[in-house]
């Protein structure tokens, strides 16, 4: 009996092993680089965009390397990192037939709390364009920006606040741009404007009135004869 309840026990236990699924783990960058991200424009044409410097985790310095395997020709292109790499994106706003590669870093500057670095690359050739800074949405700009491309445009969100320090409040809403290019000049577009903030109407100084100047007459003594 003891040998049957044995049987019957093993025979009703169909449960398998639970297997365990490996997790890919994040490839790792030798040091000094920290920063690594492939990106390939099209077969044969790829850019590494590497961030690398020992010491401080805040500054450093970028490099793209352009591959172009099947016409056997590389390039480096290089300059100085303010604050750490967070994405990097391929465009081709101007649809030119030339690439854009744009560096995402978050910034160390407070006021300006993101960089963004954009080269165009024409065949080995990288040229850069300066990315402009905000005007009329920097008074309700406070970081947290979300970059993404839609379109072939490079479009940026952010939440928008009122006050200034530490009183700073968010209102609730959002600016949503939309960046082109147009020569080597970036476009700005608004798509979304905070719409909880009031326009505050533009005051016009009143003209000033012109003096009027009289002119002094002056009266001609007669000459006695």
């Amino acid at each position: 009996m003891p040998v049957l309840c044995a049987i019957l026990t093993g025979c009703g236990n169909n449960e398998k092993p639970a297997i365990k699924t490996p997790v890919a783990k994040t490839p790792t960058v030798m040091a000094p680089f920290r920063f690594h991200k492939l990106v390939e424009v099209s077969p044969g044409q790829y850019y590494d965009v590497l961030s690398w410097g020992r010491g401080a985790v805040d500054t450093g310095s970028f490099v793209i390397l352009h591959s172009d395997s099947s016409g056997r020709k590389y390039s480096t292109t290089t300059g100085d990192l303010d604050g750490k790499i967070a994405e990097v994106f391929n465009t081709d706003m101007d649809a030119d037939g030339n690439p854009e590669i744009l560096i995402q870093a978050k910034s160390t500057d407070t006021t300006k709390r993101v960089n963004i670095y954009a080269f165009e690359f024409n065949n080995n050739t990288a040229r850069k364009i300066d990315f402009p800074s905000l005007k009329s949405s920097k008074a309700n700009y406070r970081g947290k920006d979300n970059f993404y491309i839609q379109e072939g445009k490079l479009i940026r969100e952010f939440p928008s606040f009122t006050g200034t320090g530490s009183e700073a409040k968010p209102t609730g809403g959002k600016f949503k741009l939309q960046y082109s290019l147009s020569g080597n000049e970036f476009d700005i577009k608004t798509l979304v404007k905070d719409s909880t903030l009031k326009e505050e109407p533009v005051v016009q100084a009143a003209p000033k009135k012109k003096e009027s100047t009289k002119k002094k007459t002056t009266k001609k003594k007669r000459r006695r004869r």
